[in-house]
C-alpha cells in the first residue's frame, strides 16, 4: 500500500509495479492526468492488479443510496444539488498541509474532499454529459495556525460545478474552502417520485458519517432512511462515526476482490477515468 503524501505518490507506485507487485494507493493517484495515466498503463501493460482508495463509493450508506436510486425510490432523477466545505484550504493551515496549498501538488480542493464526492456522485446518478465550472481564489493568504505567519494561497478555496449528466439530469455542485458555520455537507437528489436528502459533518464524504432522509409517494416530510444490515460489515458497526468505517469496508472489498475475481473496487484505470473529469473542470474554469 502506497501511504504518502500525494506529491510522492507516482514514485512509490510506479516502484511498486515495477518489482511487479499489486498496488492499493491513497487518493489521488498522481499529481496531474500524466502521472495517473502513465500509472494505469503501466500497471494494465504488466497485467498487475490495482486499487485506489476512492472509499466514498464503496461507504455502505452510499451503497445503498445507490440501490435506491436505481430500484426507483424518487423515479426519474430530475436534478441534483450538493454544497460542501472542504475543512482544510479555510483560512488556516497546519504547519504539515502546507503542501496543499499548491495546486503542482496534486492535493487540492478540487482532487481530495470535491474529488472523492463527485466520484460517489457520479456512481449513484451517472456521468457528467456535459459542464461549466468556476475554479476561485478568494482568500489570497492563510494563517499556519502554529505560527501565524501568512503564507500565500496558491488553490482554489472555491469550486463550483454545473452541468447534465448523461441521464439528462442536471447538477449543481458547490465546495468551499475551510468549514461554514451553517451547512457543511448537504446532497439533495431530487426525482419524479421521491426525494433524498444525504447529511454530514464535512465535506469529505469518503471519511463520514453521513446520515439519509427521504420521502415518496404521498409523503411530504423526509424521515430518515436507516441502513439495511446486510450494507454492514458486523465487525465494523459500531465504528460508524469512525473515518476508518468506509476504509475497512473498502479494504473487505479488495479481499472480495482478489478473492472472486471480481472488480467492486475502483483501479488505476478508473482512476484516470476521474482524473480526466478534473480536466474537464479545470478547462472549464480557464475558458471562463
Amino acid at each position: 500500500m502506497v501511504s504518502v503524501k500525494a506529491p510522492d505518490h507516482y514514485a512509490n507506485v510506479m516502484a511498486a509495479l515495477n518489482a511487479g507487485k499489486m498496488v492499493l494507493s491513497e487518493w489521488p493517484l498522481g499529481k496531474n492526468a500524466a502521472e495517473t495515466r502513465e500509472l494505469a498503463e503501466t500497471a494494465q501493460a504488466k497485467g498487475i492488479r490495482t486499487f485506489v482508495g476512492l472509499q466514498a463509493r464503496t461507504a455502505p450508506h452510499v451503497q445503498y443510496l445507490r440501490d435506491l436510486v436505481a430500484d426507483g425510490y424518487v423515479g426519474d432523477v430530475l436534478s441534483t444539488t450538493l454544497v460542501g466545505s472542504g475543512f482544510a484550504y479555510g483560512g488556516t493551515v497546519d504547519q504539515s498541509n502546507i503542501y496543499l496549498l499548491d495546486p503542482a501538488n496534486g492535493a487540492t480542493l478540487l482532487t481530495i474532499p470535491f474529488g472523492h464526492t463527485v466520484d460517489a456522485l457520479t456512481m449513484v446518478l451517472g456521468e457528467f454529459a456535459d459542464l461549466d465550472a468556476r475554479t476561485v481564489t478568494r482568500r489570497t493568504t492563510v494563517r499556519v495556525a502554529q505560527t501565524g505567519e501568512e503564507v500565500p494561497m496558491r488553490t482554489a478555496d472555491q469550486i463550483a460545478v454545473q452541468g447534465v449528466l448523461e441521464s439528462g439530469a442536471v447538477v449543481s455542485a458547490h465546495y468551499r474552502g475551510g468549514l461554514s458555520r451553517g451547512t457543511n455537507f448537504l446532497w439533495e437528489i431530487n426525482g419524479t417520485e421521491g426525494d433524498i436528502r444525504i447529511t454530514g459533518p464535512n465535506g469529505h464524504l469518503q471519511i463520514g458519517p453521513i446520515t439519509l432522509h427521504g420521502a415518496r409517494g404521498e409523503s411530504s416530510e423526509l424521515a430518515e432512511l436507516p441502513l439495511p444490515a446486510a450494507y454492514e460489515l458486523p465487525a465494523l458497526a459500531d465504528a460508524r462515526t469512525s473515518p476508518a468505517y468506509a476504509v475497512g469496508h473498502a479494504y473487505a472489498g479488495i479481499r472480495e476482490d482478489l478473492s472472486q475475481g471480481t472488480h467492486r473496487i475502483a483501479d488505476f484505470t478508473h482512476a484516470h477515468r476521474r482524473q480526466q473529469l478534473f480536466d474537464r473542470i479545470e478547462a472549464s474554469a480557464k475558458r471562463d
